[in-house]
């Protein structure tokens, strides 16, 4: 079955020049959305018109070294939503962006990651990873960093308190390709999808503590909505009880 399109010129264009949107932002904040969408089929249009027009709001040939980056930074972003939206998600998204990317842009067939994760993996002492995990925990959650750790230890089982700290060890806190203000991008792309307000305002206030400003973080926010709007998804009410849509406003910056 033929699904209906969500990114058309017309999107694109609104989305590369939204005011206040972080320069080279918009192409992985757009795949984030559509991954958690699940229309990972929709990323490869995102990714071609990036690799023609530039990763900014202004027309440009990007050169070699450019597209990498985009290549990458789309790629790295697809791997940090998995914690929040789910690796099958990931996994989709990634395999259709594969498909679209040249040879030379990718980093297989001996080419080494630029993220390091394997060092981490298998190089450093995990006692590190964790310890720079619970750095950019604590830098995402601020004053709040206490109480939302507690929350999930005290959830039923330390389990989940246990899975944050390895997501956050491991992927997260990881931003050799990514700052940590686009880290928070990612994780506000793979939330306003999901309608899950509660973990979405963390992120909102994280991206401020990982350096954006305000209007940078409503923009993004704005974006994903659009995105998300494009693709059907609409407020719910008395008379939708249940379905494709947000029960509530999508959570903002007051």
């Amino acid at each position: 079955m033929s699904l209906p399109a969500i990114v058309t010129p017309a999107l694109l264009s609104s989305i590369r020049s939204h005011p206040n949107l972080p320069g080279h932002t918009w192409y992985f904040i757009a795949a984030t959305t559509l991954s958690q969408l699940n229309r990972p089929d929709e990323i490869p249009k995102v990714y071609q018109h990036a690799l023609h027009h530039g990763p900014s709001a202004a027309d440009c040939v990007p050169s070699h070294d450019e597209k990498l980056a985009i290549s990458r930074r789309m790629r790295e972003a697809l791997i940090k939503v998995a914690p929040v939206g789910g690796v099958p998600k990931t996994i989709n998204a990634l395999l259709e962006l594969k498909k679209v990317t040249p040879e030379a842009l990718l980093d297989e067939h001996g080419a080494v990651s630029p993220t390091g994760r394997r060092a981490d993996m298998y190089e450093t002492p995990a006692a590190q990873v964790m310890e720079r995990g619970q750095r950019f925990f604590e830098q995402v959650y601020g004053k709040i960093t206490r109480r939302v750790m507690g929350q999930m230890d005290r959830s039923g089982t330390e389990d989940l308190g246990l899975v944050a700290r390895l997501m956050y060890g491991y992927v997260l806190s990881n931003t050799s390709v990514l700052s940590a203000a686009e880290t928070s991008f990612v994780m506000i792309a793979g939330l306003v999808p999901q309608d899950v307000n509660p973990q979405l305002k963390g992120h909102l206030r994280g991206a401020l503590n990982g350096g954006a400003t305000v209007d940078q973080v409503k923009a993004v926010r704005r974006v994903v909505v659009e995105i998300c709007e494009a693709s059907g998804m609409k407020m719910l009410d008395a008379s939708t009880p249940a379905g494709f849509g947000w029960r509530s406003e999508v959570a903002d910056l007051k």
